[in-house]
């Protein structure tokens, strides 16, 4: 029979003992062959961070334009690192690697070509400041730029132009992503804000 840890940090009592959660609740410890399931060969990452894009869902993405109301939330709840006159600069909210920017116009406007004169001049700006503060802060050795055009080119937020800013560093590519479908990321997001927005606010960005 397989043994359940005891969830008090006791060790590993029998499969049946009582337990002690965190808030002193008891709990009856089961073996976990006796549970629902089958196992599988797979390995579980539990991220409950993640629960608050799961229970949100589509709608609001659909509904509400993230790129539309960040502007009008604090730099912190945001994500936003520096604002423009006619365009701004926050994180990612899934980033692919720690400090991936995003560069959006203000206006809600879906592609490039919609863009005026003066949103192309300071959304380039922007780029290349953002790609000055992450040298900066990261010590990156290179970067992905790129904008998806429309749902079918692969842009999450299609209704609203954004640029991406991705740094890459020479050991940053492993295959934990392809066999595991999970990509590591070792700061948390408002870290990596602070980080960054600091250190724009600073002229680490400064040409």
């Amino acid at each position: 029979m397989t043994q359940t840890p005891d969830v008090s940090g006791g060790g590993i009592p029998d499969a049946t003992a009582p337990g002690t959660a965190s808030d002193g609740t008891p709990v009856e410890l089961v073996a976990a062959g006796e549970l629902a399931g089958v196992p599988d060969e797979f390995q579980r990452l539990w991220t409950p961070h993640r629960m608050a894009y799961i229970q949100a869902g589509r709608e609001p993405m659909e509904q509400n334009c993230p790129f539309c109301a960040a502007p009008g939330k604090t730099d912190e709840d945001g994500l936003i690192v520096a604002r423009g006159r006619s365009a701004y600069v926050l994180l990612n909210l899934f980033p692919y690697n720690s400090g991936h920017l995003l560069v959006c116009p203000y206006r809600h406007i879906a592609t490039y070509d919609q863009a005026t004169p003066e949103e192309v001049a300071e959304i380039g700006d922007l780029t290349q400041q953002g790609m000055r503060v992450l040298r900066a802060v990261s010590r990156c050795d290179g970067f992905n730029l790129g904008m998806n055009q429309g749902a079918i080119a692969g842009a999450g937020v299609d209704g609203h132009l954004h640029q991406h800013i991705v740094p890459r560093w020479a050991s940053d590519a492993n295959f934990f992503p392809i066999i595991a479908k999970t990509k590591a990321l070792p700061q948390l997001l408002g870290d990596v804000r602070r980080t960054v927005a600091d250190a724009w606010a600073a002229g680490a960005g400064a040409a």
